[in-house]
């Protein structure tokens, strides 16, 4: 069936037909349509349009469908140009002629509208929901280790000390501010359109406030022509979801490195991991990878969406049904994603000794060595200089930190003192980087508290 046609002396081709269907994927905006078109036969029994007998005749009908598209045979055979025609087809089967009653007043453009609008504000609900978990997975996995010591890398290089738990508190960071943008993302979704008609607004007096209620939407649109020609809100998810892709792509970098032979910190859960065809011995980090992969996908599904409205007058124009299909497959690769990498925090084994050599091997001591120069009275550049020799001449000699004792330290410069030889240790200078947001140990116990408080006032 079609919603329109009186216009026309024919029907459309069979080409165009097959060319601009969309029931194969905006059908899962079924639900999202079912409880749309029931908030709108109660609002056509509010403007005298519908009997309460006929709201409640519509309303069961709804849920009938509801109920029979959970039977796999429910789309066999199904023609229909896209998911709402197919739901008033189905109406009138189950109604008669009273299905033709709810389209009164209501245009296609601002029930599409509102369908995206419900089921974007789901899926960002279900993100929010498992970015919470994987941030509690990484306070988790932190306190599991409290003490560990890694290096930090600039450049891909060792470069000074911190504890593992204030590297996981990185990506805590990262992930908070991606929970603040979903959330963000949700309040310009939550914005009821139904009301606006085709452009012009409708000309039946609805209580568009009661039917936000209704729905549970915070704010009702202020502009007709914008909602006709309005994608912001998805834009303004996919931008979300692409940022929080970014840091999942990011930590899925770290981890593929941190649990291979050559750094050998950790130890991916076997669950998380696969083998070779041909090569026994292999644990390849399959689902890091594809986070990693999957991460262009949804970066290019913002940049689809964006190239599709850029050049469109206003309002409504066919283009936008091209809007769907990235936006279905960003929320899903984002979903994915942040259960994956839940799972691998979750399972995720350290192996402390490994990081700890790495930074006791290396010099990334030398900061601290010239800031307690610098708070001893040496000028800051001086005492950079001094520490760079004494690394040059380690590298030279083939010492590590630890070879060095007091007697050679102050032999070396008389600029250092015999107390500094302490600073040897990495966990010994990490004592001076107590400053809020640093690495000393007492700074991230707080931090890990101030973190678990704020996961837990989140909503």
């Amino acid at each position: 069936m079609k919603l329109w046609g009186g216009r026309f002396e024919e029907g459309p081709s069979e080409i165009f037909e097959r060319f601009s269907g969309s029931l194969h994927f905006d059908r899962r905006l079924l639900e999202a349509d079912i409880l749309g078109s029931q908030a709108f036969a109660r609002a056509l029994e509010g403007v005298g349009i519908l009997t309460a007998a006929e709201r409640e005749q519509l309303v069961a009908a709804f849920d009938q469908i509801g109920a029979d598209s959970n039977q796999p045979s429910f789309f066999e055979g199904a023609d229909d140009e896209d998911v709402h025609t197919l739901v008033i087809r189905k109406l009138q089967e189950k109604a008669g002629a009273l299905a033709e009653k709810i389209h009164t007043g209501r245009s296609r453009n601002e029930q599409v509208s509102l369908d995206v609008r419900l089921w974007l504000r789901g899926e960002i609900d279900r993100a929010l929901e498992r970015l919470a978990s994987l941030m509690q997975a990484l306070i988790d996995c932190a306190r599991r280790d409290p003490e560990a010591v890694v290096p930090g890398y600039t450049h891909l290089r060792r470069a000074q000390p911190v504890l593992w738990a204030h590297y996981l508190l990185a990506y805590f960071e990262m992930f908070a501010r991606d929970f603040e943008r979903l959330q963000q993302g949700r309040a310009r979704v939550n914005v009821l359109p139904l009301g606006s008609g085709a452009l012009a607004g409708s000309g039946f007096p609805f209580d568009r406030e009661a039917i936000a209620r209704d729905l549970g939407f915070d704010a009702i649109t202020r502009n007709s022509m914008d909602v006709s020609g309005d994608r912001d809100f998805a834009l303004d998810f996919l931008y979300a979801a692409s940022a929080t892709m970014l840091h999942l792509s990011r930590f899925a970098e770290d981890w593929i490195l941190y649990s291979s032979e050559e750094f050998g910190w950790l130890e991916l859960g076997d669950g998380v991991t696969s083998g070779s065809s041909l090569m026994p011995q292999k644990k390849n980090p399959d689902s890091l990878e594809l986070i990693r992969g999957k991460c262009g996908r949804v970066f290019g599904d913002l940049s689809a969406l964006y190239m599709t409205l850029k050049g469109l007058p206003m309002t409504y124009n066919r283009d936008m049904q091209e809007d769907k299909q990235p936006l279905f497959d960003a929320a899903d690769q984002l979903n994915g994603s942040l259960e994956m990498a839940c799972e691998v925090v979750k399972t995720a084994k350290l192996n402390p000794t490994r990081p700890a050599a790495a930074a006791d091997e290396s010099w990334v001591v030398a900061t601290d060595l010239a800031e307690a120069l610098a708070r001893n009275g040496t000028p800051f550049h001086q005492a950079h200089k001094l520490a760079g020799k004494l690394v040059l001449e380690s590298v030279r000699s083939g010492k590590k930190p630890a070879d060095w004792t007091a007697d050679a330290l102050t032999a070396f410069a008389p600029e250092f003192t015999a107390a500094m030889v302490a600073l040897m240790r990495p966990k010994e200078g990490m004592k001076s980087r107590e400053i809020r947001g640093g690495t000393g140990p007492q700074a991230v116990t707080q931090a890990l508290e101030e973190a678990q408080a704020r996961l837990a006032n989140l909503s």
